[in-house]
């Protein structure tokens, strides 16, 4: 079975994490989003998500529901949301009315992705949740239902409310690397995204497990799953395989555990990393499409017909801010 990969019969998305570059500044990186979801809104792709993230120098979108409001204030028709905000470091409340006042502001165009990792490491976790890290596998599904609550019409005599959030109809996704958040979102009938661009290993269990345990819910009748892979696409491949160096610098310092900023793309990364370390990367990048536009095709077709998704997320974490757009540009094309 074929699977087309055009703007028109795939749904097609962003996934932004913001990313500073070597010689750059926050500020840049906003701007640079700015300019990227004006461009993919243009060219027809379907949402723009930012990611939470916390204490990792090279990644901006730590802010992320205020980033969602600079990104929608500056685009017309795209849905712009989180992917996501990771629930555990804040009050349900808290994200209830931060993500009414941007509903509020920007009418049908937010959605509310969810998950529940810390998007940091336990130092920073611990100073996110002010020393609380003690949590059940009930903690998480209890916080989303809470927060749920808080977007339903309430009872007259309710004494704590979202205001504004009571009443709005924010779309709810649940984000997940394993198959605790699969589960979940299956049993409450919810939309499903997997973080497949650095967490590769339970895509296929996961989106079966999904799609076999979905019940139809208010919200969905049918299961909906999105995938987010690493786009790299250029005219050439060998400048795509040079502009993909970037992304594996980036993995290979998560590894070493020196997260930086986004560095420049090397021609050779045989003198960087060790024989273990590029498998590691490797590993971790699985799902990552690099190469000439029929390279890419060919490339998602085939995830495509394996591993049964309704939207691709495209992540792309290049240095050249005129080289994303092109990423970008050629995804939507193919």
């Amino acid at each position: 079975m074929q699977h087309p990969i055009t703007k028109n019969q795939l749904p097609l998305s962003v996934l932004d994490l913001v990313m500073v570059n070597a010689d750059g500044a926050p500020r840049q990186s906003m701007l640079n989003s700015l300019d990227l979801a004006h461009h993919v809104e243009k060219w027809g792709y379907t949402r723009y998500w930012l990611a939470e993230h916390h204490n990792i120098k090279g990644i901006a979108s730590t802010a992320t529901s205020v980033l969602i409001g600079f990104i929608a204030g500056g685009t017309s028709t795209i849905k712009v949301g989180s992917g996501g905000i990771m629930l555990p470091n804040h009050s349900p409340l808290i994200i209830a009315e931060q993500f009414g006042t941007l509903e509020t502001l920007y009418p049908g165009r937010i959605e509310l992705g969810l998950g529940r990792a810390p998007g940091t490491d336990r130092l920073t976790a611990i100073a996110l949740r002010r020393g609380n890290l003690e949590e059940s596998e009930e903690d998480f599904p209890n916080s989303v239902k809470e927060l749920m609550d808080y977007f339903h019409p309430s009872a007259p005599d309710k004494m704590v409310r979202a205001n504004p959030g009571e009443g709005l109809n924010i779309p709810i996704w649940l984000l997940g690397s394993s198959m605790f958040s699969a589960q979940l979102a299956a049993d409450w009938g919810l939309p499903f995204a997997f973080a497949s661009h650095f967490a590769p290993a339970y895509l296929e269990s996961a989106v079966n497990l999904y799609r076999e345990k979905f019940q139809p819910s208010k919200t969905l009748d049918y299961p909906y799953v999105m995938a987010a892979v690493n786009i790299i696409a250029a005219d050439t491949n060998k400048e795509a395989i040079r502009l993909f160096t970037s992304v594996q610098l980036m993995a290979l310092g998560i590894i070493r555990r020196s997260n930086g900023l986004l560095q420049r793309p090397v021609n050779n990364m045989d003198s960087i990393w060790n024989s273990l370390e590029k498998y590691a990367v490797s590993e971790r990048l699985k799902y990552s499409f690099v190469g000439e536009p029929l390279t890419v095709k060919k490339g998602l077709e085939s995830f495509l017909t394996r591993i049964q998704v309704d939207e691709i997320m495209g992540v792309s974490h290049i240095y050249d801010h005129a080289a994303r757009l092109r990423s970008f540009e050629i995804l939507a094309s193919l």
